[in-house]
């Protein structure tokens, strides 16, 4: 092919050819910046991609262990703060107790203590079957919406954590066991009575604590590993956007370069029509 033809510029076709590739990579560097993304669609990098979305896929799923976990710890505080205060209706039916063991109690003074007795003693189921969240009670008496806490521990639901449920209504062994008003004969055994169901309570309590306590340690590394998925994601597909400004200011004055030396290419027509002046 000669180098001088009117025909074919050579010049003109590489230096489109060049000014079309810098097009191409401007264009490829403005998305980055508007997206934020150097791999946006399985078109950029289909194996990176596809990793990526699987993690986010990944990511999302956590959202619903996080869900189910925060619904679990409602339920055991809403439980934990009803047992707290029947404990502490059990600590002052002791002391109603033992107040009544006193010999030479007036029958009018037995009654008041055996009234606010009775009236602590009846507290309890109001307590224990109103502790309810979300329709789940973890310390009713059985026949009232008891249920037990299985929180989804991972994204493909294959565990859980569990706490079960305690009965601290006054069906409980312990607590039925105390007597039901003061006024008959009262002395130590009703008092053990008493102590027995409170530290029968506590150690129920204990055991929600520490189901509580598993929630939220599995809560904390569960979001830990949300936010390490989510950096791993950003680290496959995010763009350094500070190299990408660097990069399109360059291309910027690549391609104004390329139309100057695509101006000069097509001028050498005009310079051989000069030649037949």
């Amino acid at each position: 092919m000669s180098l001088n033809s009117v025909n074919t510029n050579k010049g003109a076709m590489i230096a489109l050819q060049n000014l079309n590739a810098t097009n191409k990579d401007l264009g490829t560097v403005q998305n980055r910046i508007n997206t934020g993304q150097k791999i946006a669609t399985a078109k950029d990098n289909g194996a990176i991609w596809a990793i990526a979305q699987n993690q986010r896929a990944e990511s999302a799923s956590l959202n619903s262990v996080i869900s189910s976990l925060q619904r679990g710890q409602s339920v055991a505080d809403v439980a934990m703060s009803a047992g707290t205060a029947i404990s502490d209706i059990l600590v002052q039916m002791k002391e109603k107790v033992l107040a009544a063991t006193e010999a030479g109690l007036s029958t009018a003074s037995k009654q008041a203590l055996s009234d606010e007795y009775t009236s602590l003693r009846d507290q309890i189921d109001t307590i224990a079957n109103n502790a309810t969240f979300d329709g789940v009670n973890l310390i009713s008496r059985p026949s009232v919406n008891s249920s037990s806490i299985k929180a989804i521990a991972n994204a493909d639901a294959t565990a859980t954590i569990d706490i079960d449920h305690v009965d601290l209504s006054k069906s409980n062994a312990k607590i039925a066991a105390t007597l039901t008003s003061l006024t008959g004969t009262v002395n130590s055994a009703d008092v053990k009575e008493v102590e027995d169901a409170i530290q029968d309570i506590s150690s129920a309590l204990s055991k929600l604590g520490t189901g509580a306590k598993a929630l939220d340690t599995h809560m904390t590394n569960v979001m830990k590993l949300q936010d390490t998925l989510d950096a791993g994601v950003g680290n496959l597909v995010d763009a350094d956007l500070a190299k990408e400004s660097a990069k399109l200011q360059a291309l910027q004055t690549k391609q104004q370069l390329g139309v100057q030396a695509l101006s000069i290419a097509n001028q050498s027509s005009s310079t051989l029509l000069g030649l037949f002046r």
